[in-house]
């Protein structure tokens, strides 16, 4: 007669589903192994003994954080301002600047200002409106055609009555798309046939900006599909060396 207080006890270890890790649980019998297990390893931190870096790196997305001058948003929904004069006052308030957050190209620029007498040549694409930052209210996503099939991106968030600019990127871009509260870039990668640069951007809170918190190489060409992008070889066939005199025949080749 088995004692109770085994009984009970294996009894518990099937209630907790630990019977997965035994073959096992019934009244019968007594506990069987389940079959090796992989060797867990950790992490291995290569080169220990290098020093600690002394500079602190810079906040990565503080540049891109900027108040828009001279833009009232009433009741903080960025539906009732005009992209376009969002770009402008940033063109007007940055004139000559042509790189890094608020870069722009000059006949960009120019093209922008003259949006209103020439709408059809406006570089500022259709706005769209998304909650990227989860507090309940709609962001403005902008897009500008620049030259060298560049697109910029640049969003807005509404606050205090005003416009801050939490994300601001040029590329050659070949999507834009929204998927939840992430804004997803896919570029052509320069110099790699077959592959594209995919880039979600996140909201940050402690930044306070959009961050690009996953990026990713991605093979867009299966292998084997589609023509090569290595140029083929060009092949030349001997050119025979002219004579003046007969060549003899083989012996063998002799009738």
């Amino acid at each position: 007669m088995r004692p109770r207080g085994v009984r009970s006890a294996a009894g518990v270890l099937c209630a907790l589903g630990l019977g997965l890790a035994l073959a096992g649980c019934g009244d019968e019998g007594g506990l069987r192994s389940a079959g090796p297990t992989p060797t867990a390893v950790g992490p291995v931190r290569l080169w220990p003994d290098l020093p600690p870096a002394t500079n602190p790196p810079i906040d990565y997305g503080e540049s891109d954080i900027q108040r828009v001058p001279d833009i009232e948003v009433t009741d903080n929904d960025v539906h009732s301002v005009d992209p376009v004069a969002v770009v402008r006052a940033e063109v007007r308030a940055h004139p000559d600047t042509y790189t890094g957050a608020d870069g722009m190209y000059e006949q960009t620029a120019r093209a922008i200002e003259a949006c209103d007498t020439a709408p059809a040549a406006c570089p500022v694409l259709r706005p769209y409106y998304r909650d990227l930052t989860g507090n309940g209210r709609d962001e403005l996503i902008v897009g500008i055609r620049m030259p060298d099939q560049q697109v910029g991106v640049r969003v807005y968030l509404a606050e205090n009555g005003g416009l801050t600019r939490i994300m601001s990127t040029v590329d050659q871009v070949i999507s834009v798309e929204l998927a939840g509260r992430d804004l997803i870039m896919r570029v052509g990668s320069a110099g790699i046939p077959g592959y594209e640069y995919r880039t979600a951007w996140s909201w940050d809170e402690q930044q306070g900006s959009m961050l690009p918190t996953r990026d990713e190489i991605v093979r867009v060409k299966p292998s084997g599909v589609g023509p090569s992008m290595v140029p083929a070889p060009h092949l030349v066939s001997p050119t025979p060396t002219p004579t003046d005199r007969a060549v003899p025949l083989p012996p063998e080749a002799t009738p």
